[in-house]
């Protein structure tokens, strides 16, 4: 059997200095079989595995690229030629397997993946003082790996499956479809809900609410329910009361946050990008600062209702010579790259509209979306509403989650990414690809178990 030479498999350790993290030594330099042995080792392991989803080639910007950028609320900003050609290429569906966002981000994620799968592997027999930490940091691991698998199953579909320690960069590759990728994330969030407390840095209710997530991703409503329920029942979270205040460093965890990933600035290399992408408050005073820049589309600017307090909140259209722009990120980095600014991956208001979707048309679905609604400022619809449920749904949340990654998981899953994005952008439906290319490089080095998405051979 090929084998697939693949550094994103070899074990890495990223260093975390954010806000609840202290400034470490490279793990790098030490040996792993002196490694991994006692609960320091792997307090410094999983801080780690938390910086890897920092890095830029995942949350810190391509998986906007990738989630967000795709989709009809933002778009590629910096043009068409030279560096930002590839970008464009991403935006349009004309990316090309070899292409480097694509590759990048393959190789970013499995090297986060390794790094959980080293300390899934060691954690059980390793000496603990606290068995209570031990059960923390497993879950933790286990949390993250599903959520990068959710995300390598969105964006790519048929990825391998990873799950053992590597201890040599030749390993067997073994590609399996999305829907095995998802069975797998859940399996991983059941047994991270069941070690995961209440209140740590990721609960027992963010791996339930992702979990809700996952099932729906993979065609499975009906047991997304039970998980979705349970994060509703546990009473830890609520809607905060005006949409505006989500946003910000001085509102991160705040009483709808469920998961976040930490960025801090301050010039030490922690900071988050998001100001600079889409705001003209970066440094350089201008949207992208030299990278990936992302525009608001016009679409956006009419999906609104008259009176939604989300308009506002979201969209900044006050200067008329200065393009529209998105309001969430506002921060004041000094250097660029370098905002304060958190990445809310996983809130309340997604938790409610999933189990909306959960239902189905009904009384309680309604409910469910008009507590959103009405938190916007914005009266209760009904089956009285003009459109289908699925319209009414697939709006709410395209209003609710602009700018949070969510918009092209729900095109594929409502089954609206084709004429949605043709229309879109003026071209045919078959020229729109649901899945990007698995990287050229991947495929090259182990032909006979590695194959292309069909859309891209």
């Amino acid at each position: 059997m090929k084998k697939l030479i693949l550094t994103a498999f070899i074990p890495l350790l990223f260093i975390s200095c954010g806000d609840n993290f202290t400034d470490l030594g490279p793990l790098t330099e030490r040996n792993v079989n002196n490694f991994y042995k006692n609960q320091t080792d792997f307090e410094l392991a999983i801080r780690g595995s938390l910086d890897g989803l920092q890095r830029r080639e995942v949350f810190g910007v391509n998986i906007i690229l990738f989630m967000e950028m795709r989709a009809d609320n933002g778009a590629n900003g910096g043009g068409a030629t030279g560096l930002a050609q590839s970008l464009e290429q991403l935006d349009i569906f004309d990316e090309l397997p070899d292409g480097e966002e694509i590759a990048a981000t393959y190789d970013a994620v499995y090297n986060v993946i390794a790094s959980t799968n080293n300390i899934i592997a060691r954690i059980d027999n390793a000496d603990f003082n606290e068995e209570s930490v031990r059960s923390q940091i497993k879950g933790e691991a286990l949390f993250i790996r599903a959520l990068l698998y959710y995300h390598m199953a969105v964006i790519f579909g048929n990825v391998p499956l990873q799950l053992d320690e590597v201890t040599t960069p030749d390993i067997v590759v073994n590609q399996v479809t999305a829907s095995d990728i998802y069975a797998q994330a859940i399996t991983d969030l059941t047994e991270a809900e069941s070690l995961l407390s209440e209140d740590g840095r990721i609960t027992k209710w963010a791996a339930a609410a992702l979990a809700g997530r996952v099932h729906l991703a993979n065609g499975n409503p009906s047991a997304a329910e039970a998980p979705l329920r349970r994060v509703i029942a546990s009473n830890q979270y609520s809607l905060v009361s005006d949409y505006a205040n989500l946003w910000g460093s001085d509102n991160e965890g705040n009483s709808e946050s469920i998961f976040e990933i930490e960025f801090v600035g301050g010039n030490i290399g922690e900071g988050s990008a998001y100001t600079d992408l889409y705001t003209p408050l970066g440094v350089g005073g201008n949207v992208g600062g030299g990278g990936a820049p992302q525009d608001v589309t016009d679409e956006v600017l009419t999906m609104y209702e008259a009176g939604d307090e989300r308009f506002d909140a979201t969209i900044d259209t006050s200067d008329s010579e200065i393009d529209p722009w998105v309001r969430k990120f506002i921060s004041s980095p000094t250097v660029a790259f370098d905002g304060d600014n958190n990445w809310m991956e996983i809130r309340y208001a997604e938790v409610l509209l999933n189990l909306a979707e959960v239902l189905g048309e009904g009384l309680e679905a309604y409910d469910l979306i008009n507590e959103v609604r009405n938190r916007a400022g914005l009266g209760d619809i009904s089956a009285l509403t003009p459109g289908t449920f699925e319209e009414k749904l697939l709006h709410e949340r395209r209003v609710e989650f602009a700018f949070e990654n969510k918009r092209w998981a729900d095109l594929k899953r409502f089954g609206t990414a084709k004429e949605v994005m043709a229309a879109h952008l003026g071209i045919p439906e078959s020229q729109v690809t649901l899945l990007f290319p698995i990287p050229q490089g991947a495929i090259d080095v182990s032909p006979d178990e590695m194959t292309q998405n069909p859309e891209h051979q």
